[in-house]
């Protein structure tokens, strides 16, 4: 019998929001403990996210979660810094994969194999893994930044620009966690 190769899923959370940082996570899932229910999280709802949230940190072969700041966002661009945290959730992983799918049109540069799936978060099991940890980690902070900053109402939107995050913007000015490259905060700082 051929060995099964050791595949990484990777996928990102938060490329579109105004704030915060993008996440992505990388999961290698281990075929004698298959997670049921395991979804794009965007098809999920919180509740479902955060209960497999655990199930897969609890079952995978090996997982990683990783980030690139709003400041790294706006040095780069958020595609860079999408990849960027791929490549740091990548290099993380306590077992290396040998090869790695990831969600999307573009692979981090890694050193192992890599091939980038379109809707791969709804296709592949281990991609869907990566997909949840990277939103519910992301959400997770974005509850922490509404600690820091509670006249944004980043527990409510996440960061999206919503007409709420908008008028909380208007109001308050930039936060030093606001993506100062993406045109809605840009036209608040000029």
């Amino acid at each position: 019998m051929k060995k099964q190769m050791l595949t990484a899923g990777v996928d990102e959370a938060g490329r579109g929001p105004w704030a915060g940082p993008v996440y992505a996570a990388a999961v290698i899932l281990d075929p004698a403990r298959p997670i049921s229910g395991l979804a794009d999280s965007k098809k999920l709802s919180a509740a479902k996210r955060e209960q497999l949230f655990d199930v897969i940190k609890d079952n995978a072969l090996a997982w990683a979660i990783a980030e690139a700041s709003a400041e790294e966002i706006d040095t780069l661009n958020i595609l860079q810094a999408s990849l960027l945290a791929m490549k740091r959730a990548v290099e993380s992983l306590a077992t290396p994969p040998q090869k790695i799918i990831v969600d999307g049109l573009h692979c981090p540069r890694v050193v192992m194999p890599a091939r980038a799936i379109v809707k791969g978060d709804s296709k592949e099991p281990a991609i869907s893994a990566a997909s949840i940890l990277a939103k519910v980690a992301r959400d997770h902070t974005m509850l922490t930044l509404h600690q820091q900053y509670p006249q944004y109402g980043f527990s409510a939107h996440k960061g999206y620009g919503t007409a709420m995050h908008q008028a909380a913007l208007a109001a308050h000015g930039v936060s030093p966690v606001h993506r100062k490259s993406y045109a809605p905060v840009k036209k608040l700082l000029n």
